[in-house]
């Protein structure tokens, strides 16, 4: 459903985020876990080129049920488990336990979150292309400075677009430490500014192309999904503005 082409505007979007959170508005579903057969071990003449430290262990859903494996590989490693993009919260449970992290996947799109997260180096191993290697951290810098653009242009920004997502499953606050309340309160809380002109839109699925159509807005504030905005510098994540304003920096 595109922006701002809800049946339900009439209604404020407090109420229209209570309204589809209702069991009438509720799809059924039906996740199936879908596990690697993969084998996860590290080949012996890897592991003797990865460097002597504590590491912790994270994973991708698909090689949770063989994590154990690797760990039984590495002396004094530990457990963390599964992180996604958006939320690295098994690396940061250990971050003081470790001197950096062992992620069993491929990509980056999960791992790089831990990296950032934690300022630790976090090595990648792809059971299935079978290769070892360290997170580049100009990589992890390259990140970070798409970031910190995002944020110049906020603060350049006379029009801010707070996008705000109707879609179940999204109802949790993804800041102060993923807790239960709803990411609605976050939004609601940025458009009570008076520094700027705020504009709340609401969507159940985001088509980025039809933000162009609100050519007015100078910056998007996303608190639906964290990483929507990855590759779209005009798109900041309501936690990313939060911690630079915080800390002066990510």
């Amino acid at each position: 459903m595109c922006i701002n082409t809800h049946e339900y505007l009439n209604l404020s979007l407090r109420n229209l985020y209570n309204q589809l959170s209702s069991p009438e508005y509720i799809m059924k579903t039906l996740f199936i876990h879908a596990k690697s057969s993969v084998d996860v071990k590290i080949p012996d003449a890897l592991l003797a080129k990865l460097p002597k430290q504590k590491y912790g262990l994270v994973t991708n859903i698909q090689h949770m049920q063989k994590l154990r494996e690797v760990q039984a590989q590495l002396k004094d490693s530990v457990y963390g488990g599964q992180v996604v993009g958006c939320r690295p919260d098994a690396g940061l449970a250990i971050e003081n336990k470790v001197d950096a992290f062992l992620f069993v996947g491929n990509g980056v799109f999960h791992p790089i979150q831990v990296a950032i997260k934690t300022s630790k180096d976090v090595w990648l191993w792809d059971p299935t292309q079978q290769t070892l290697k360290i997170l580049d951290p100009k990589a992890v810098e390259s990140y970070k400075n798409k970031k910190r653009t995002s944020f110049k242009k906020f603060l350049n920004a006379k029009t801010v677009g707070i996008l705000v997502s109707t879609k179940v499953g999204q109802n949790d606050n993804k800041i102060a430490n993923y807790s239960k309340e709803l990411k609605m309160k976050k939004a609601l809380e940025l458009k009570a500014r008076t520094d700027k002109k705020y504009y709340l839109f609401a969507f159940d699925t985001l088509l980025q192309y039809d933000l162009e159509n609100f050519n007015f807005i100078d910056l998007w504030v996303n608190t639906a999904c964290n990483r929507i905005g990855d590759e779209n510098p005009k798109i900041l994540e309501i936690d990313d503005l939060l911690e630079f304003e915080k800390t002066g920096g990510i």
